[in-house]
C-alpha cells in the first residue's frame, strides 16, 4: 500500500534529482571553461575484479575527467571491504589488479592521485569528528545502509558499516573535493557528506572567515545507462554475469554466448519490451560509437547470434588495448606498489593539512 508519506518522499526525491541534472550540466560547462576549479574523488572497493559495469559507468569517465584537466583523486578503498563481510579475501591480489585496471584504462598517475585508505590514517581520524554531526536515525536512513540491513535477513549490522555514510564523507572532504562522479542512486551520500561539511562550519567555525573549513561538494551524475548483466539482471561481481577487463577474448565470448535474449528473431532496440536485446545492443553501442538503433538495423532478422557475435567482436575490438596493458602491468607488481607509494604520499601530505586545519577550527591545537 502507498503511503501519504511515500508520495511525499517520491515527490521529494524527483525534484532533488531533478535539480541534481540541472547542477550537473552546469557543471560540465565551467569544467570547459575551467577545469581548475574543480577536484574530483572517487573510487572503488576492492571485492573483485572490475567488469564493463565499472568501465562504462565510471572509469572511463574519470580518464575524460583527467584529460580535460580536473585535478582527480582516486581511492582505493581497503577498508571498506570490512565493513559487510568477516574476511578481506585475498586483499593485495585485489588492490594490485585495480591498480593494473586503473592505470591499463588510462589514468595516469602523474596526474591522478592514487591512494588507499589504510594508508591514510589522517583521512580516518576525520570520521570522530564527524560522527559528532550525525544522528543515529541518519545513518539508518541512508540507502546503502537500509539496503544492507534488509539483505542480512536479521543479522546484526558491524558499526562500521551503520557509518559508510560517515566514512565516505571523509574519502570527499579530507582531500577538499568539491565534485564527486556518482549514479543516481549514490545522490544521497553527496547530500550527507554536504550535511557535514555545512554543521562542521556552523558547530566549529572557520580558520579562514572567507571560506569554510570544508567545500560543499557536487554531484556530478553519470551519463551512461544502466547496463544489465548476461543474465538480464543487474550487473554484479557476485552474481558472475559480467565481462571483467581482465578476461581473455576468447573467455568474452564464451560469456556472451550464454547472454540472455528472447526468441524474437530480427532485433530492435526496444528497452522497455525487450531489455536484455536492448542491453547488448547498448554494449556494442558505447563499444563502437555507433548509435544501437542503427546497429539493430544492421543486424535484421539474422537473429541473436549475429548479435552476440557482433558485441563480442566490437567489446574485443575495444578492450584489446587495455588488456595488452594491463597484462604488461600485471608482471610488475613493483611498479604499482610504486604508484600506490607516490599517489598514498601526496594523500597523506593533504590529509594532515587538511587535520590541521580541523584542529584549529575545533580548538584543538594544543
Amino acid at each position: 500500500m502507498t503511503t501519504s508519506e511515500d508520495i511525499l518522499a517520491n515527490s521529494t526525491n524527483e525534484a532533488s534529482l531533478k535539480r541534481s541534472m540541472r547542477r550537473s550540466a552546469e557543471i560540465e560547462m565551467a569544467i570547459d571553461e575551467d577545469p581548475s576549479r574543480f577536484r574530483v574523488m572517487t573510487g572503488d572497493r576492492p571485492t573483485g575484479r572490475l567488469h564493463l559495469g565499472h568501465y562504462f559507468g565510471t572509469l572511463r569517465n574519470r580518464v575524460l575527467l583527467q584529460q580535460r584537466g580536473v585535478d582527480t583523486w582516486v581511492l582505493v578503498a581497503d577498508y571498506q571491504v570490512i565493513t559487510d563481510r568477516d574476511g578481506v579475501g585475498p586483499i593485495r591480489e585485489r588492490v594490485l589488479g585495480l591498480l593494473a585496471d586503473y592505470l591499463a584504462v588510462g589514468l595516469d598517475p602523474e596526474t591522478t592521485t592514487i591512494f588507499n585508505h589504510s594508508a591514510i590514517p589522517g583521512l580516518n581520524q576525520l570520521m570522530l569528528p564527524f560522527l559528532s554531526l550525525v544522528t543515529e536515525s541518519e545513518l539508518h536512513r541512508n540507502p546503502t545502509v537500509k539496503a544492507e540491513l534488509e539483505a542480512t535477513d536479521g543479522r546484526a549490522m558491524s558499526g562500521l558499516m551503520l557509518t559508510y555514510p560517515v566514512h565516505q564523507a571523509a574519502d570527499i572532504l579530507f582531500c577538499k573535493a568539491n565534485l564527486v562522479p556518482v549514479g543516481q542512486d549514490q545522490l544521497p551520500h553527496v547530500e550527507q557528506t554536504r550535511l557535514i561539511a555545512q554543521r562542521f562550519d556552523k558547530r566549529y567555525g572557520r580558520v579562514d572567515p572567507e571560506r569554510p573549513v570544508f567545500p560543499r561538494p557536487d554531484a556530478l551524475l553519470s551519463q551512461t545507462p544502466l547496463l544489465l548483466g548476461t543474465d538480464g539482471q543487474k550487473m554484479s561481481k557476485s552474481r558472475g554475469n559480467t565481462i571483467e577487463l581482465g578476461m581473455s577474448a576468447d573467455e568474452t565470448a564464451k560469456v556472451l554466448r550464454k547472454a540472455k535474449t528472447d526468441a524474437e528473431r530480427v532485433i530492435t532496440f526496444d528497452p522497455v519490451s525487450r531489455p536484455e536485446v536492448a542491453n547488448l545492443l547498448q554494449l556494442a553501442s558505447l563499444a563502437t560509437g555507433e548509435a544501437p538503433q542503427a546497429i539493430a538495423e544492421s543486424i535484421g532478422d539474422k537473429g541473436a547470434g549475429a548479435l552476440k557475435a557482433l558485441v563480442t567482436e566490437s567489446l574485443n575490438a575495444m578492450l584489446a588495448p587495455i588488456r595488452a596493458r594491463r597484462a604488461e602491468l600485471e608482471a610488475d607488481p613493483g611498479h604499482l606498489l610504486g604508484v600506490l607509494a607516490r599517489g598514498n604520499e601526496r594523500a597523506n601530505a593533504q590529509a594532515e593539512e587538511t587535520l590541521t586545519e580541523v584542529r584549529t577550527a575545533m580548538q584543538m591545537m594544543y
